[in-house]
């Protein structure tokens, strides 16, 4: 049975050509680019060319480029950092619908003593920017808001946020891990000081991350030890997954394109077939503002997890949102934040398409869906007959 891949937003495949470039660093080429010795030193000219790749891609200055482990790494060093360089300042200022690496860590802070406000949205998942402006204040250390939601795709206007944090004095850091790669990101007339992305959710292996820092941020490392990425990040480098996310940038650029056009076209496809063939069903989000390659639809009366179930069992691998909070009973955070009722939160799945994915596929998931549903209401005690 082939495997229909429809869960990009949780990782994505590694590029045949991301996986060429990194594989002599497995193997032969093993040096450690700290050395002195040539051996070694070919490694760190590998990782030089790697940072301009990501720099490439987002606009920036190679030296604003930290190679982390993760994300979620590179999400906490931006608040912790900003924390400790603001320490006259108390307050983090967020959103309801950050992804558990930015909620967490937010929410743990406020048990030592830091006040955090989590500005809502509204029914489209859209930012309440009256709530924002009210907020942030000259006591405001750090703002960290994500770019492009993991669960919707609805993509946030972080310049503005950033132009009202830096107004009051604040850090701007944003989670970009959904929208690196998909959407233009670009630091170069930017007014945001921090940004986060992954490797995995662009193609390159799980494993390492980026924070991006603007010139002149201070920051105070997350990581202590050696002299790794300039004194900002300590630990030997995961030379092979640097060079492996340094190459998927490169690929991810000249890919930009169709993501925007044929991986679209391919989702808007899959969304209108199964709103005509399925009753009672409804798009969560921005429609008009969100990520190319995403779709969270919501099915009355049915639950997320059965439809996954029936969908798995054809070879084809959806979510019910946020692979880091999936095996939970309580609907999506994101959902509930948005007003989606109970009944229809709890039967959401998210599709999110790449640039593997073919219209063959696509039309394999849209004939499928109707079927799925069908049966699903036909076992549901909450249909009305």
């Amino acid at each position: 049975m082939k495997t229909i891949y429809l869960d990009n937003n949780a990782t994505t495949r590694v590029d045949p050509e991301v996986l060429d470039a990194m594989m002599p660093y497995l193997s032969d080429l093993y040096g450690n680019p700290s050395s002195m010795h040539t051996f070694g030193g070919q490694v760190g000219q590998k990782i030089r060319q790697a940072r301009e790749q990501v720099a490439a891609l987002i606009g920036c200055d190679p030296s604003e480029i930290i190679f982390t482990s993760c994300g979620t790494e590179s999400d906490n060093t931006a608040i912790r950092s900003a924390l400790q360089t603001h320490s006259d300042r108390s307050k983090i200022v967020t959103t309801r619908v950050e992804h558990p690496a930015v909620l967490s860590t937010c929410r743990e802070l406020e048990h030592h003593g830091y006040s955090v406000v989590e500005i809502g949205v509204d029914e489209k998942g859209r930012l309440n920017m009256d709530e924002y402006v009210d907020a942030v204040d000259d006591d405001t250390a750090v703002v960290t808001a994500m770019w492009a939601n993991n669960e919707t795709g609805v993509i946030f206007p972080v310049e503005e946020l950033a132009e009202i944090a830096r107004a009051n004095g604040a850090v701007f850091h944003t989670d970009a891990v959904q929208a690196v790669g998909k959407i233009p990101c670009d630091m170069s007339e930017s007014k945001i000081d921090m940004m986060s992305l992954s490797g995995h959710k662009l193609h390159a292996p799980k494993g390492v991350g980026v924070l991006y820092v603007r010139k002149g941020t201070r920051l105070a490392p997350f990581m202590l030890g050696g002299h790794q990425e300039s004194g900002k990040r300590a630990g030997t480098e995961n030379v092979a997954g640097i060079i492996a996310i340094g190459k998927a940038c490169e690929i991810a650029q000249k890919w930009m394109e169709d993501e925007n056009t044929r991986v679209k076209a391919m989702r808007d496809k899959l969304e209108k077939t199964i709103l005509e063939s399925c009753p009672d069903c409804f798009v969560n989000g921005d429609t008009e503002n969100r990520l190319p390659n995403t779709s969270n639809i919501s099915f009355e009366y049915i639950e997320g997890e059965s439809i996954l179930l029936l969908l798995d069992r054809l070879g084809i691998c959806a979510s019910s949102g946020s692979a880091c909070t999936s095996g939970s009973l309580e609907p999506s955070h994101v959902l509930r934040a948005m007003g989606v009722p109970f009944t229809a939160a709890h039967g959401s799945i998210r599709l999110s398409l790449s640039r593997f994915n073919t219209d063959e596929e696509i039309e394999f998931v849209a004939k499928k869906m109707p079927e799925i549903i069908k049966r699903l209401r036909e076992l549901s005690p909450f249909v009305q007959t």
